[in-house]
């Protein structure tokens, strides 16, 4: 299978992610899209890594996915607290939080 294919379904997914991102209010949606975007780039990631034929690409996936569950920890309990407070997951309803 061509190279190109695994990177336009990366661009692919990158645009989805983006899309949803700017267009959805809430926030569950939002934190989907973005770990939609984080894994297309490390298809990327791994597909240049397989067209060069080194393990620099992957390495880069591996940290970019320990990056990812940590900002899944942090992520849902800031939704998980807005939540509580305003008994929304609206995007908009977090700058109500600022003092």
């Amino acid at each position: 299978m061509n190279p190109a294919n695994y990177l336009y379904l990366a661009a692919l997914l990158f645009t989805v992610g983006a899309a949803g991102v700017l267009m959805r209010r809430n926030a569950i949606v939002v934190f989907m899209c973005i770990e939609l975007m984080l894994n297309a780039t490390n298809l990327a990631f791994v597909t240049f890594a397989r067209m060069h034929g080194n393990y620099d690409g992957q390495v880069i996936a591996f940290f970019t996915m320990v990056v990812a569950a940590a900002e899944v920890v942090v992520g849902l309990s800031i939704i998980i607290a807005i939540f509580r407070s305003r008994r929304s997951a609206s995007v908009d309803d977090a700058n109500l939080m600022k003092w």
